[in-house]
């Protein structure tokens, strides 16, 4: 292999995540041709390190490159540190800053009385260095402790390359599991699934074992029940569907006997639970166990009668020039009375008007300061566009469900939890159909046993990606204060958007459909005209003065010719094409410039930005030097700053999934259906993705395609205990 050999001079950047590197490293020696020029002089390299110093001796082995900004750099593909031997250099690494408290005179004496093998020694032997004199206890102490420290991240990633793991993923597995990384490659490798993906653990793995050995099985049990759970939502399985998932994603026949084997150790483990022969993942059992307990003491706690509803209901109306219907009035009282309520309703039918009058009444009732308004009342939402709904309709600060349990992302643990509780008394969840099981469940221990909690959603809109049918099965178990709402309020006469999703709702579209409507109109167009139409209509919204701000097209999936991303290229040339005045840059095969509309894909509570979250990217700083490139993106006033390393938490979201757009409302929407969008074409989908529209709706494709849709009741059941645990536990 080719390879150059020398010394670090300095560091231009270090990325502590994930080990990256960029420095200024001396040649002392190559053997390759195109590298001679170079020795004795410095060369710029890149590549990740576990741990990088300017006092060893590096050999590495890469591709000497030209950099189109930066110039001629040499790309680490691997590396390993130079073998001490010679005495002197060993002298020279023991009393290198490396190793605490030895100085040159102690290495001396510590290499002429142990010999080159000194290392080795010290290693195995903690009085090995009593036979050196004039070293303190304290500092044969420290020198020992150095060299553990040093040897063990040296030899795990060794190890972990000879496993096969590249030097990038070998980094990263060392600084998420430090000195336990040796004792989990030598007793379970698929503990490291906790950061990596299964499927290239499980290679590596049977390249050093047998297929069926029992960690393996063990393994595959567990990531076939979650892959269950991840594609169906279920939170308990039947033995039948383990068995064929073990089969289907691993090729794993296993008999009788090694199966119950299996199975009996993962019970002593605690990994899974079975119980009436029904099987659970732990997490999942305990989430819904302790939703139940959770429920169950919230629900015995006392209730608290508003004397004097009726006058101080008339006030609001009054000031807010509102008139709530029974159904409203009804589900205000109740919230208010009752510990647990739950408040269901499709688009149109007020829910927002009622969070919004529980919320003055509440601070009306108690008599609050502004100040006790922010201590006693939360207003949560799973995603941060929900929250900022919540917030504007009642002008009272409103968050997401993760910050405000404080969730750190590097732990993936609660701040807030059962030890320690937050202090609100009124507890409103707003879109209560997107949260599983695992997130209601560390809502509950985040929150006293005493609040009150009002939970407002739309049952028929689409259940969480997480497993579990926490609303559903909340309202079916029929234990709680229920308040459905019916009544839709028009916008106009003519409009025709909530009554579209009550009829796609109920199954029973209107005979006029593809009727044009004030805030409605569907366009008939072939499939492989949809992306040429969507691109028209956008034309003639620009030229009307709506910008990509007001205008927003969901789609289903990401691939395919009028896919997501297909969509997204089209888009971004129409609103924000390429400019001289705009900085770009290219991530993979994507080109992000300024202007560009983009949506967050994971949860960044340190930053205040939520999956889901829409922003503008507002300023590009193109690389300079030793500074990385600067990615400024404005999330409706929350300013982040990205490097090009962080670009794969975002998306262009000129088009964005249905699935993404839960929880956001938005004033025009255009909604391509056609035949080749397949299995994703089914009720709950489009009902969502019709229920996002505010202003107008403009569905684009075939007809036969959306009726397909509506009938198509596809992903509506999913396997979940809840509403029986709370039924037992409740009426037992």
């Amino acid at each position: 292999m080719n390879y150059i050999k020398g010394k670090i001079r300095n560091l231009i950047y270090q990325n502590s995540d994930n080990g990256y590197v960029v420095a200024v490293f001396r040649i002392k020696e190559t053997n390759e041709a195109k590298m001679e020029e170079y020795v004795g002089k410095t060369v710029t390299i890149t590549g990740t390190f576990l741990d990088i110093n300017t006092e060893e001796t590096f050999i590495l082995y890469g591709t000497p490159t030209r950099h189109e900004r930066f110039g001629f750099q040499y790309q680490v593909s691997s590396y390993e540190k130079e073998k001490i031997s010679s005495e002197d250099a060993l002298v020279e690494f023991l009393s290198s800053s490396l190793i605490k408290g030895c100085g040159e005179k102690s290495a001396e004496k510590i290499v002429e009385i142990l010999g080159m093998d000194a290392i080795n020694k010290i290693k195995s032997d903690e009085h090995a260095l009593d036979v050196v004199p004039g070293i303190s206890d304290a500092k044969k102490k420290a020198i020992r402790s150095s060299l553990l420290e040093y040897s063990d991240a040296d030899d795990s990633l060794v190890k972990l390359k000879e496993l096969g793991f590249s030097i990038p993923e070998a980094t990263k597995i060392y600084k998420k599991y430090g000195p336990s990384t040796k004792y989990i490659m030598e007793s379970n490798l698929y503990v490291l699934t906790e950061i990596m993906d299964f499927n290239k653990i499980d290679v590596i793995f049977k390249s050093h074992h047998e297929e069926t050995d029992p960690v393996r099985l063990k393994a595959c049990v567990i990531e076939a029940m979650r892959r269950i759970s991840n594609n169906h939502g279920d939170t308990y399985y039947l033995v039948e569907e383990i068995k064929d998932a073990l089969q289907k994603e691993f090729h794993l026949l296993l008999d009788e006997i090694t199966f119950e084997s299996i199975i009996y150790s993962l019970e002593e483990e605690n990994k899974i639970v079975v119980e009436q022969d029904l099987y659970y993942l732990t997490e999942y059992y305990e989430a819904e166990a302790n939703i139940t307990n959770a429920l169950y003491a919230l629900h015995a706690s006392n209730i608290t009668p508003f004397w004097g509803f009726d006058q101080e209901l008339a006030r609001l109306e009054e000031e807010n020039h509102v008139q709530y219907n029974e159904d409203q009035r009804n589900a205000i009282k109740k919230a208010l009375e009752n510990k647990i309520t739950i408040i269901s309703g499709g688009p149109g039918t007020g829910k927002t008007t009622i969070i919004n009058a529980i919320v003055k009444l509440y601070i009306k009732m108690h008599d609050f300061s502004p100040m006790e308004v922010l201590q006693n009342i939360a207003l949560l939402a799973p995603t941060g566009r929900a929250s900022k709904k919540m917030s504007s309709s009642t002008g009272l600060p409103a968050m997401t469900i993760h910050r405000f349990l404080k969730w750190n992302k590097d732990t993936g643990n609660f701040g807030v939890n059962e030890y320690h509780k937050a202090q609100e008394n009124l507890i409103i969840v707003d879109e209560m159909s997107m949260i599983d099981v695992a997130l209601f469940d560390a809502l509950l221990k985040g929150i006293k046993s005493n609040v009150q909690l009002i939970m407002v959603g739309d049952t028929h809109q689409l259940p969480s990606v997480g497993p579990g049918l926490v609303l559903n099965d909340l309202i079916e178990s029929d234990l709680f204060t229920f308040c459905p709402l019916e009544r839709i309020y028009r916008q106009s006469e003519n409009s025709y958007i909530p009554y579209l999703a009550l009829e796609i709702k109920n199954k029973d579209l209107a005979e006029d459909f593809i009727s044009q409507k004030d805030d409605y109109n569907f366009l008939s167009v072939e499939g492989k005209y949809i992306k040429e139409m969507i691109g028209k209509i956008c034309m003639m919204s620009k030229k009307k003065g709506l910008t990509e701000e007001d205008i927003q097209i969901l789609a289903p999936m990401y691939k395919g010719e009028n896919g997501i991303d297909n969509l997204n290229v089209l888009l971004q040339e129409l609103f924000n094409p390429p400019s001289s005045k705009k900085e770009e840059l290219r991530y993979g095969e994507v080109i992000y410039r300024e202007n560009d509309k983009v949506l967050q894909l994971q949860n960044n509570p340190d930053n205040n930005v939520f999956n889901g979250d829409i922003g503008y990217i507002r300023k590009i700083i193109p690389k300079s030097g030793k500074n990385k490139e600067q990615i400024m993106i404005d999330f409706e006033g929350v300013k982040v700053e990205y490097t090009k390393e962080d670009l794969s938490q975002i998306k262009h979201a000129y088009a964005i999934t249905i699935h993404k757009s839960q929880g956001s409302e938005f004033a025009h929407v255009i909604l391509p259906i056609t035949r080749n969008y397949y299995k994703m074409l089914y009720n709950k989908l489009i009902y969502t993705g019709v229920s996002r529209a505010k202003k107008s709706l403009v569905i684009i494709g075939e007809a036969q395609a959306f009726l397909m849709a509506v009938n198509n009741d596809y992903a509506s059941s999913r396997k979940t205990m809840l509403k029986e645990k709370l039924v037992h536990k409740f009426i037992h």
